[in-house]
């Protein structure tokens, strides 16, 4: 069975930086596209980052230039480091295949407020 084990969300004033991790069990994550998603008070969950098998990386045009995915195959770990936060950034994040259909995990909640 897939997991995803979400760390790495807290408060931060806007500008601040965060460091999400996705720790993946019951799959490879070199055999798979990764993605991270969120979702905010009140919206649909949507896509922020992806990264392919071969590493290739894309990004929603609303966090382009301040968030980069990258993965550690060996230890099973997908990061998205987040600079530049805007309290429009605040949500629930979890990650899951760019494909989607597995079961979500918890999550990790950013909030982004002075």
């Amino acid at each position: 069975q897939v997991q995803f084990v979400e760390s790495g969300g807290g408060l931060v004033q806007p500008g601040g930086s965060l460091r999400l991790s996705c720790v993946v069990s019951g799959t490879i994550v070199s055999l798979s596209n990764m993605a991270w998603y969120r979702q905010a008070p009140g919206k649909q969950r949507e896509l922020v980052s992806w990264i392919t098998i071969i590493s290739t990386t894309g990004y929603a045009d609303s966090v382009k230039g301040r968030f980069t995915i990258s993965k550690d195959n060996a230890k099973n770990i997908v990061w998205l480091q987040m600079n530049s936060l805007k309290p429009d950034d605040t949500a629930f994040y979890y990650c899951n295949f760019y494909e989607g259909g597995a079961s979500w995990g918890q999550g990790t909640q950013v909030t982004v407020s002075s």
